[in-house]
């Protein structure tokens, strides 16, 4: 059985900058990493990092008829702007099955007291890939890939399945 981890975002560049990394690291590891994305942004940088991409509207409609992944990462930011998508990491928090993952610069207050801050270390391979997938970004530099990327995890009510994600305390 394979590990699934569907991402929740609006902007390639946002998906790439917080969680690009994490993405490749993860998608090496064997996981089926699937980007549920809308709008017409260039998908070239997700196909760097190696994912599959959707379409988020489309996926949103689908929802329940997808199969249930392991993990689901959303932007903080769409997670406040989105009701579908709120709803459904919600849903995931309260059933403890789903690691929910989220980042981004503005945290959802509702959430403070389901989610802790988590972070994860990049591999080699991980910053190379980030980093290339950040050049085919107009006006996003490559220069600086942080060794570790950040988030604000909420774990399952079952062991976690994945170790790479760490307290960051």
């Amino acid at each position: 059985m394979r590990y699934r981890l569907d991402v929740v975002a609006r902007d390639v560049s946002e998906v790439v900058q917080f969680a690009g990394g994490w993405l490749v690291d993860r998608v090496m590891a064997g996981w089926d990493v699937t980007v549920l994305i809308s709008g017409d942004d260039d998908l070239r940088p997700l196909e760097i990092l190696g994912v599959q991409i959707q379409d988020l509207e489309s996926a949103l409609e689908d929802w329940t008829e997808r199969p249930h992944p392991q993990t689901v990462a959303v932007a903080a930011d769409l997670f406040a702007a989105d009701e579908r998508v709120r709803r459904g990491v919600l849903g995931a928090l309260e059933q403890g099955m789903t690691e929910v993952t989220l980042w981004g610069e503005s945290w959802p207050a509702e959430l403070n007291a389901a989610v802790g801050s988590v972070r994860h270390e990049l591999s080699a391979a991980a910053r190379a890939f980030k980093a290339q997938a950040l050049a085919a970004i107009p006006g996003l530099s490559a220069a600086s890939v942080e060794a570790t990327e950040t988030f604000r995890c909420g774990l399952t009510a079952l062991p976690s399945v994945a170790a790479d994600l760490t307290p960051a305390s």
